[in-house]
């Protein structure tokens, strides 16, 4: 039974602009750190520090750790359903017609070249590893979750035609996970590791779609690989830079 009480906690959380204008920051799938919520919010980042303190504890924002950083992404799709509906009857109201908040903060590396595209230990990363993964999981080829992932039958059929070789990839590495997402430094949203992850990398560059840049991460997208990847992943932006 709903608690009048914990709605209205729940209300007053949301209520609060420094916090409001943090999950707006949330709203387009990334997790972000506090010192860059702090920059959405306008606040300083031990301010910031209570608010998504907060939040977690409301189960509105979970946290995710990657190596030394902290990331907060919005707990669940309900907590994003909320904000929306919110937003659309705040916009109702507004005199100016739309809900007023700040702008989003730039993430990760500012080189464009690491953006696109790059290495992630032995996986593919940047705005190329995203768009694969996000292509795979809209085909029903690949299912992704906080706690791992599954290739389907089709994307395997679909990797297979790729060159990935399949067969021997659950057991490189000794117990390494098969498949499991890893969140994008650049994007904040998965691309795809694990097993898995190097075998679709190490297709990429046998088949020469990628090349290394010497001295750097950044990987460069030859012009047959932007073809075959063009037509694999249907990303038509794959030559540009947001």
């Amino acid at each position: 039974m709903l608690s009048i009480s914990a709605f209205a906690g729940i209300a007053a959380l949301v209520g609060d602009p420094a916090r409001a204008n943090m999950l707006a920051a949330l709203m387009d799938g990334r997790a972000l750190t506090a010192t860059e919520l702090a920059g959405a919010a306008g606040i300083t980042p031990q301010t910031a520090s209570g608010h998504l303190a907060q939040l977690t504890e409301a189960g509105l924002l979970a946290v995710q750790r990657q190596g030394r950083h902290r990331y907060h992404r919005l707990a669940s799709p309900g907590v994003a359903t909320m904000l929306e509906s919110i937003m659309a009857v705040a916009a109702a109201s507004d005199g100016a017609g739309a809900v007023r908040r700040r702008p989003s903060p730039v993430v990760g590396p500012r080189d464009r070249a690491l953006r696109r595209v790059r290495t992630c230990y032995d996986h593919l990363a940047g705005q190329l590893a995203v768009a694969m993964a996000d292509r795979m999981v809209e085909r029903g080829q690949l299912e992704l979750s906080a706690d791992g992932g599954a290739v389907t039958e089709a994307g395997a059929a679909f990797l297979r035609g790729l060159g990935v070789d399949l067969a021997p990839a659950p057991r490189r590495g000794g117990g390494r996970m098969f498949c499991r997402p890893c969140l994008d430094w650049s994007e904040r949203r998965p691309h795809i590791a694990g097993t898995l992850g190097a075998a679709l990398c190490g297709a990429c560059f046998a088949q020469g779609w990628l090349r290394r840049i010497d001295g750097t991460r950044a990987v460069a997208v030859t012009p047959v690989g932007e073809m075959a990847l063009r037509q694999a992943f249907a990303w038509s932006a794959l030559g540009e830079d947001r």
